[in-house]
């Protein structure tokens, strides 16, 4: 028996297009009259189901199905007990979805968001204990332990916002620390060690073929919990702090661009029997993310952060940077160069729409962080960002339809 990961991801593909819409609603909101549904809960909504039900979801998808692959074991309780947990992370989502939208932080949003991160404690639990059945040489497996263990440290930031919440007993400074801890150790915590985990085996990256790989993880690791301080430069913080914060900026940089050099190098050839709209989206991925660390070091100049988090478009245009150009693409990318969802001219066709609406999405909020900084309005600059939108949908949204449909196996385009 085996899990059925192409019902589960095409469940993802539905889930994304409903963040998608729910993003979409959101700058209409903005941009145009729509008294209906409060902003606020709406943002919460969008973001907690995107990382739930999406992000969490499908990572959670292809992590079992790198086990089974590995270890090829296909008895019925170790698939009964990750359909178990794929199921209730699905409940919690769309019960996060809804109550949401109806509440915001309430009592029934708050279940269904504590009851999401015990079910991410119970898949580290297990994950890890079937882990241990793959072999050490794997470069993957150590990436795999640290997503899942920053997954389970992210939650500490989740809890104190929600207490701040319930207590109403909310400090600004606390507040956004807190908002910070939980998105740093999801954005480049579980989503990046997740998928760089991916990427390794996709590319079956092997440690006898350069010793930098395994420092690579390493390097990462150690850097990833100093990082955090990035999130908190507007805070007045120690000088050792600082200094520790801009050498795991460095570090991480400099990690990067070598371990990028070095797979070019090695793999050059490796992607040339895939479609090339696929290569080409692995190819953003890759610039969205050398952008993500060169933005991330910047961050560190003092004068620049002040700026940075002083002005919400460029908070914006940075978390859409990672969440869409780089981990959402990405997955799309693993899932349809795996075939784990039959890639055909539709599908194709969708894929390319989606990216353009994330550049297009990307480029105005730059645009428009940038004229912040002068204190500029950019005209029409809401229409513009719902211009994105749709077009991030009608992406997705052909995606959708195209996945669902039952189409005859045809050969990668």
């Amino acid at each position: 028996m085996f899990l059925n990961s192409k019902l589960w991801l095409k469940t993802s593909i539905i889930n994304l297009l409903l963040v998608a819409i729910l993003g979409l609603l959101m700058r209409y909101k903005i941009g145009f009259e729509f008294p209906f549904l409060d902003q606020k809960h709406l943002q919460h909504s969008h973001s907690h189901f995107a990382f739930s039900g999406w992000i969490s979801h499908t990572l959670m998808v292809l992590m079992i199905g790198f086990l089974e692959y590995k270890i090829k074991k296909t008895e019925i309780q170790f698939i009964k007990k990750y359909n178990l947990l794929l199921i209730t992370n699905l409940i919690c989502s769309y019960g996060m979805l809804i109550s949401f939208i109806i509440q915001g932080y309430g009592a029934i949003s708050i279940l269904f968001s504590t009851s999401s991160i015990v079910i991410a404690c119970v898949f580290t639990f297990f994950y890890f204990k079937d882990l241990k059945l793959i072999s050490h040489e794997d470069l993957s497996k150590n990436w795999f332990k640290a997503s899942l263990f920053f997954n389970v440290i992210s939650s500490l930031g989740t809890f104190a916002l929600a207490y701040m919440m319930v207590s109403k007993n909310i400090q600004q400074n606390e507040y956004l620390s807190s908002i910070y801890f939980y998105l740093h150790f999801q954005y480049n915590g579980w989503f990046f060690f997740a998928c760089m985990g991916l990427l390794i085996s996709f590319l079956q990256l092997k440690k006898a073929e350069n010793l930098f790989f395994n420092k690579t993880f390493w390097l990462f690791f150690v850097s990833c919990i100093p990082a955090y301080f990035l999130s908190t430069l507007w805070l007045k913080l120690p000088t050792w702090i600082y200094v520790l914060t801009l050498l795991s900026a460095l570090i991480q940089t400099v990690t990067w661009f070598k371990f990028l050099f070095v797979i070019i190098k090695l793999k050059s050839n490796f992607l040339e029997k895939y479609p090339l709209v696929l290569r080409y989206i692995l190819f953003f991925v890759g610039v969205a993310l050398s952008l993500k660390f060169i933005l991330q070091l910047g961050s560190t100049i003092p004068a620049l952060s002040q700026l940075a988090f002083g002005f919400r478009p460029i908070v914006i245009a940075y978390l859409h940077l990672v969440l869409l150009a780089i981990i959402s693409l990405f997955l799309l990318f693993y899932i349809y160069v795996n075939q784990l969802i039959t890639f055909n001219k539709k599908v194709k066709n969708g894929i390319i729409i989606f990216t353009i609406g994330v550049l297009l999405n990307e480029i105005i909020l730059a645009i428009q962080g940038i004229a912040s900084f002068s204190y500029t309005l950019i005209p029409f600059v809401n229409e513009m960002l719902f211009g994105a939108a749709i077009i991030l949908v009608s992406g997705i949204g052909i995606i959708a339809f195209y996945s669902l449909k039952k189409v005859k196996n045809s050969p990668m385009l």
